[in-house]
């Protein structure tokens, strides 16, 4: 994402989308009651003097929608905003969904910016500039091929060789280790990296074949040993925190290692709390050193007075995604937690 214009009097800050996680940061960014402007698709106004009713031709116009509601839909890399028209040349009043895709702009104007909201502004022009990374989770003749996206690890075909299910993509060749290949050159380039994985000698083979065909696009491959392949092995490599370099810049891991490091805490009695209450309880006692909150609570609930206190405590927030492990986690403990610079009394 690409900041291109700050209005602070005003509240405003407009943006470019420069790739599809930019989506998701901008549906956790922006909230009912926000107004957002955008170029979008609208009919013209019906004639008066037609004796018929005819629709209008749809024509590009911008308008400033007052914002309802936000779907991020991440297997079409789109995000709809729907509200009511405050700003434009027509239809004043009316509803209207503003679809945003890679390449667009628009300006985000709030009333009041959160702490919170400026450093997920701020996370997003810095995770716009890190690659994605390239997952292959094979095992024997069959693979997952999944890509890591800072909102979560999106899956993107499962591939087998001749002996394998009609679930699964595959050609007539039998040419297995072609096929995998094949599929990450749709969705890789050259200097991301690509992560193979798996329990048994499969991955090796994978990497000296891809190594092979694909030099270039495999310069920056590596391989990890799991218990098991499939998405399952990936959530393990993402849990055990192999992959070192590779993907400890990125923001899934970042978000993994904090909720098992609040799990950690928790299960040796230390100075961590979790729960909406308890972790109130902390951040209005100035205990909370990092606040972890999951995105669903964060666009659902109010809980702006929390992370206020720890803002002024001077402890840190991270909005956990609940499209990986570790967000499901979080959920799990009430959506909340809390790693304390001391512990708290019960």
């Amino acid at each position: 994402m690409k900041v291109l214009h700050q209005d602070r009097l005003r509240g405003e800050i407009k943006v470019h989308i420069d790739v599809p996680d930019d989506l998701w940061h901008l549906y956790n960014l922006i909230l009912p009651g926000d107004l957002i402007i955008a170029s979008t698709y609208r009919r013209e106004e019906a004639k008066a003097d037609k004796i018929r009713n005819e629709r209008g031709e749809k024509k590009r116009v911008t308008l400033g929608i007052r914002v309802e509601k936000l779907e991020f839909h991440e297997f079409e890399n789109r995000l709809r905003i729907l509200g009511i028209i405050e700003e434009g040349p027509q239809d004043v009043g009316a509803h209207h969904t503003i679809n945003m895709e890679v390449g667009e702009q628009l300006s985000i104007i709030k009333t009041h910016w959160r702490p919170s909201d400026l450093e997920r502004a701020r996370h997003a022009v810095e995770d716009s500039l890190r690659p994605s990374v390239v997952l292959v989770a094979i095992e024997q003749d069959e693979a997952t091929v999944a890509v890591l996206r800072q909102y979560g690890i999106k899956l993107v075909a499962c591939i087998a060789g001749p002996t394998g299910g009609k679930m699964y993509e595959h050609k007539e060749d039998g040419d297995f280790y072609g096929d995998v290949i094949d599929k990450v050159k749709q969705i890789g380039e050259v200097g991301v990296p690509v992560v193979i994985l798996g329990p048994g000698f499969a991955k090796e083979h994978l990497l000296e074949q891809g190594r092979l065909r694909e030099p270039e696009l495999f310069k920056k491959a590596f391989s990890y040993h799991t218990g098991q392949a499939g998405m399952t092995g990936i959530h393990e490599l993402m849990k055990r925190g192999l992959g070192g370099e590779v993907l400890k810049d990125s923001r899934v891991a970042e978000e993994v290692n904090l909720v098992e490091k609040v799990l950690e805490e928790i299960s040796k009695d230390g100075p961590v709390t979790y729960g909406p209450a308890h972790v109130r309880k902390a951040a209005q006692s100035g205990a909370v050193e990092m606040l972890l909150v999951s995105e669903r609570l964060v666009r659902e609930k109010d809980i702006e007075d929390i992370m206020k206190d720890v803002d002024s405590g001077r402890g840190r927030i991270t909005v956990v995604s609940e499209h990986h492990e570790g967000g499901r986690m979080l959920m799990s403990l009430g959506g909340m937690a809390a790693l304390l610079r001391y512990k708290m009394p019960e």
